[in-house]
């Protein structure tokens, strides 16, 4: 079905709640709002660029899923979100980059969300996708809580203020984000990227334990590279180990892939690893195209 909204040319973002189509940043929660004060809110991202939403129905997917790990009760599907997405999308000029942002949220409740209260909304916003020129790095005095410490299997919004004092602590160093451990000390990913690096002709990566997200980004690089023939490690890794690879570098959705190209106090060029995940990711989503 569908709903008004503004002209596509005046458009930087655009909001659905409550049936219909608002520009801008809409006032949709209260003081007394269970995800403003009690923190039932999560979401996820996805991105719209060059014609093409790869990965747009996994990404709402797991918006759905990190739903109801808070204990909300989803009224729309994942497949639902994305067609509503594609309505929004089209409401954009063509040539413009998208962050596609589904939240779900309590409404009312106290400790624990009512389920029927469960508030929806999906934002999509211009921003044009950062170039690969690379970041900078430290390690983090935080770590990633376990599973059994926090809802580290979904995207859950009450996570990211540890993610905020890991990138805050890094800034004030000098540096763009850092690197976080485990409640084991070893490396759990970026701030909010995974991470890869590359030693003799090998790529590693930290095997999923609870402590951060599976990124849908970070999967699909893997399978891209491992069907390119190249070697692909999930394993426990040490900050040492990282210390001593040959290039280093982050997956994400907002980004997509990016090298690092300064970790502490060691300069790292951009490498072919790197480069060759980002082409192929690109081939990808060209393929997936619209």
């Amino acid at each position: 079905m569908a709903h008004s909204a503004p002209p596509a040319s005046s458009l930087t973002s655009l909001v659905y709640a409550d049936g219909r189509w608002h520009e801008g940043n809409p006032p949709l929660l209260g003081p007394l709002t269970h995800g403003v004060w009690l923190g039932s809110t999560i979401f996820d991202g996805a991105r719209y660029f060059e014609g093409t939403a790869p990965d747009l129905i996994p990404h709402c997917e797991r918006a759905v899923r990190s739903a109801r790990l808070l204990g909300l009760q989803p009224m729309i599907t994942g497949q639902e979100i994305a067609e509503l997405a594609w309505e929004g999308i089209m409401r954009f000029p063509s040539d413009v980059a998208l962050y596609i942002k589904p939240l779900f949220w309590g409404g009312g409740g106290f400790i624990v969300p009512d389920p029927a209260s469960t508030c929806f909304a999906l934002a999509l916003n211009v921003s044009p996708m950062p170039e690969p020129t690379g970041f900078s790095a430290c390690l983090s005095s935080f770590r990633r809580p376990a599973l059994d410490m926090a809802p580290t299997m979904a995207k859950a919004s009450c996570l990211y203020p540890n993610v905020a004092r890991c990138v805050a602590e890094a800034q004030g160093k000098g540096f763009d984000t850092a690197v976080v451990r485990d409640p084991n000390g070893n490396i759990a990913e970026f701030a909010y990227n995974n991470l890869f690096y590359a030693k003799d002709g090998q790529v590693h990566t930290p095997a999923p334990n609870g402590t951060f997200l599976n990124g849908l980004t970070r999967q699909r690089i893997i399978g891209l590279l491992r069907d390119d023939g190249v070697e692909v490690i999930e394993r426990a890794i040490s900050f040492a180990e990282l210390m001593e690879a040959d290039e280093v570098f982050a997956t994400g959705n907002y980004a997509k892939v990016g090298p690092c190209t300064r970790l502490e106090d060691r300069t790292l060029d951009p490498g072919p690893f790197a480069a060759r995940a980002r082409a192929l990711y690109w081939e990808f989503a060209r393929a997936s195209a619209r």
